[in-house]
C-alpha cells in the first residue's frame, strides 16, 4: 500500500507529493495540467524504464520517493553494503518495521538510480518488491491482468476452499509423477553407461571394501596415534608432575606443613584455622591429581609392533580421503554411489520393471487429481465470468460479456498449476465472438473491464493498490454513476487511485487532489471544504458558477 510519494522535477512538476487514503483517492485537473505524470512517477518506482523526457527542462535529475506499508519481502543489505565502514546506509528504516522506503533518481543523461531503504539497488529489485502489489489499469499500459499466466491464479483465488484442495492434491501428484519419471529416466540411462564408467565404479567400491572403513574409526586413531607416538615425551612428563606432587620435599609436603603451621596457632585467631582447612582441601586435590598421573603413567605402553600397525592403518585411510575426501563421510558415500550404480547394472530388468510400475501409478493418480482439479474449476469459472459480465453491464457496456476459457493440454504440456490454460477472452457486443481480453484496443474499455472484474474478484485479489487512468474515457450521465459506485465499492477491499474527470467519481473520493498548472509550472494540492466545492463544480460545468456550485454541494451531500 502506498502511504506518499514525492516528486522532484519530474515533467512539469518542480516539487509536488500525495498521501493516498487507504481507500479511494482522485487526481482531477484540467486536460494537460499534468496528472499523468504522477502515474509515470509511480512507474518509475515499479521499476520501469528511465527516459530523459521524464526529467524537467534545465535540471539536472529527477528524483521520486515512496514509501510503502505491506511490500513484499525485499533483500536487506549485508553490514557494510552501501554504507562506508560497514555503519547503517542514511535513512535506512527498522528492519523489524512493515514500511518501505524506494527512492529512484534519472539524470539528464538517462542514467538511473535506485535505493530501497537507502541502500543501493538494482532496478530489477523494485519490479519484485513494488511492482507486484500494484496494478495500473489505463491504456497501453502492461496490467497483470493482460498476462494471461496471470488468469488462473486470479480464478483460483476467487473460488476460494472449492479449488484448493483439488489444486493441492494435484501439485501433490504433480511431483511425484515427475519424481517417479526422473528415476526411470536414470534407471533406463544406467544401460547407456560406458564400460569405463561401470569400471571406475568396480574400482571405487574395490578400494574402499579393501579398507572398509568404519564411521569414526578416522578421528579415534588419529588422537591414538598421536598418543602411540609421543608415549615416551608423554610418560617423562606424567612422571616428572607426579614426583613434583608427591616426593619428598614435593608439593604435597610442603602444603601439609604450612596447613600444619596454622593450625598450630588456630585457637589465637579463628581466621588462620579457616586458612588452614583451606590448604587442607587443596592438599586433597593435589594428592588426587599425583593419583591420576600415576595411574596415567601405568597405562602408557610403547609397542613397537602395535604403533606400526596403527600407523599402517592410519595410511590406509588418508589414502581414501586423498582420492575421495576431504571428509571420511565423503568416501563413505562415493562407496554407497558406486555399490548403488552397480546394483542397479546387475539388476537392470527388475529395477526398470519396477520403476515403470511406480510411473505408471504415480500418473494413474495424477490423471485422476487432474480430473478433479478441471471439474473444479469447470465449475468456478463460468460463475465468475456472469459475475464480472453483470457489473459491466452495471457499467452499461453495451452487453459485453467476460468469457472464461479453460483448454486440457496435452500431458507433456501440463505445469504444477494444472492440465489446462486458462484465459480471459472478452466479446465487446453479445452477439460477437469472444477474443484475448490481451488483445482490446479501447483504453477506457480495457480499464472498465479491468475494474469490472477486480470488483468481482474484491479481498481475493491479491493486489493492494489499483490506478486506474482514462477508466472514465466516453462516459457520463448513469454510467458515470455506476462507475463512481464500483470504484466506491473496490475501495472497500484495496486502495484505490483514479485520474478522472468524472465529478460523479470525484464525490466519492475519501482524499481529493488537484493538479493545476501555470506556465511550465504543475502543482498538486489536496482539496477540501469549499476549495473542493468548486473544484467538483469546475469538473460540472467547466467554471464554479451558482448553479454548479450547488450541484456540486449536492453531490458532496450525497457520497
Amino acid at each position: 500500500m502506498i502511504d506518499e510519494i514525492q516528486v522532484q522535477n519530474l515533467a512539469l512538476i518542480r516539487d509536488g507529493s500525495i498521501a493516498p487514503s487507504q481507500g479511494l483517492t482522485v487526481l482531477t485537473g484540467e486536460t494537460g495540467a499534468g496528472k499523468t505524470a504522477l502515474l509515470s512517477a509511480l512507474k518509475l518506482l515499479m521499476g520501469a524504464r528511465a527516459s530523459t523526457d521524464l526529467v524537467r527542462d534545465g535540471e539536472d535529475y529527477l528524483t521520486v520517493s515512496g514509501r510503502f506499508f505491506g511490500l513484499p519481502a525485499v533483500a536487506v543489505a549485508v553490514e557494510g553494503e552501501g554504507a562506508v565502514g560497514g555503519s547503517a546506509a542514511p535513512g535506512a528504516t527498522d528492519p523489524d518495521s512493515d514500511e518501505t522506503v524506494v527512492v529512484r533518481t534519472v539524470n539528464a543523461e538517462g542514467r538511473s538510480r535506485a535505493q530501497i531503504d537507502g541502500r543501493l539497488a538494482a532496478v530489477h529489485e523494485l519490479a519484485e518488491a513494488v511492482a507486484p502489489s500494484i496494478d495500473l489499469c489505463g491504456q497501453f499500459e502492461h496490467q497483470q491482468l493482460m498476462r494471461t499466466a496471470t488468469h488462473l491464479a486470479l480464478l483460483d483465488s476467487w473460488a476460494g476452499d472449492a479449488v484448493a484442495g483439488p489444486r493441492a492434491a494435484y501439485e501433490t501428484a504433480f511431483a511425484a509423477a515427475q519424481a517417479a519419471e526422473a528415476e526411470l529416466q536414470r534407471i533406463q540411462e544406467s544401460r547407456q553407461l560406458s564400460d569405463a564408467k561401470l569400471d571406475d565404479a568396480r574400482f571405487v567400491l574395490a578400494r574402499i571394501d579393501e579398507v572398509s572403513p568404519l564411521e569414526g574409526e578416522y578421528e579415534e586413531l588419529q588422537h591414538d596415534l598421536a598418543i602411540a607416538e609421543n608415549a615416551e615425551a608423554l610418560a617423562s612428563a606424567v612422571a616428572a608432575a607426579r614426583a613434583a606432587l608427591s616426593d619428598d620435599e614435593g608439593a604435597l609436603d610442603k602444603l601439609n606443613a604450612a596447613a600444619t603451621a596454622l593450625e598450630a596457632v588456630a585457637a589465637v585467631d579463628d581466621s588462620l584455622g579457616a586458612l588452614a582447612a583451606g590448604l587442607r582441601e587443596a592438599g586433597f586435590t593435589l594428592e588426587d591429581a599425583a593419583a591420576q598421573a600415576r595411574d596415567y603413567s601405568d597405562r602408557i605402553e610403547f609397542d613397537p609392533a602395535q604403533l606400526a600397525a596403527q600407523q599402517e592403518r592410519f595410511s590406509q585411510l588418508q589414502g581414501l580421503l586423498r582420492a575421495y575426501g576431504p571428509r571420511m563421510q565423503d568416501v563413505l558415500e562415493r562407496r554407497d554411489e558406486a555399490a548403488a550404480l552397480l546394483a542397479l547394472v546387475d539388476d537392470f530388468d527388475d529395477s526398470l520393471a519396477a520403476a515403470r510400475q511406480v510411473r505408471d501409478a504415480a500418473e494413474a493418480a495424477l490423471a485422476e487429481a487432474a480430473d478433479t482439479l478441471d471439474a473444479a474449476r469447470t465449475q468456478a469459472a463460468p460463475q465468475l465470468a456472469a459475475e464480472v459480465s453483470a457489473v459491466m453491464g452495471d457499467l452499461q457496456m453495451g452487453g459485453a460479456r467476460l468469457v472464461c476459457q479453460l483448454q486440457r493440454q496435452p500431458r507433456e504440456s501440463w505445469t504444477a498449476a494444472g492440465p489446462s490454460r486458462f484465459e480471459f477472452l472478452y466479446a465487446p457486443v453479445a452477439d460477437a465472438r469472444p477474443r484475448p481480453l490481451a488483445r482490446i484496443a479501447s483504453g477506457g474499455e480495457v480499464s472498465r473491464v479491468m475494474l469490472a472484474l477486480k470488483a468481482v474478484l474484491g479481498a481475493a485479489d491479491a493486489v493492494d493498490t489499483l490506478v486506474f487512468d482514462e477508466v472514465d474515457a466516453g462516459v457520463g450521465g448513469a454510467v458515470a454513476r455506476a462507475l463512481a459506485e464500483v470504484l466506491a465499492q473496490l475501495a472497500r477491499t484495496h486502495q484505490v487511485i483514479v485520474v478522472t474527470h468524472l465529478a460523479q467519481v470525484a464525490v466519492r473520493a475519501d482524499t481529493h487532489y488537484v493538479v493545476s498548472r501555470a506556465g511550465d509550472e504543475t502543482t498538486i494540492a489536496p482539496v477540501t471544504g469549499e476549495a473542493r466545492e468548486r473544484e467538483v463544480a469546475r469538473m460540472l460545468s467547466g467554471t464554479a458558477t451558482e448553479t454548479s456550485l450547488a450541484h456540486a454541494r449536492e453531490l458532496l451531500a450525497e457520497r
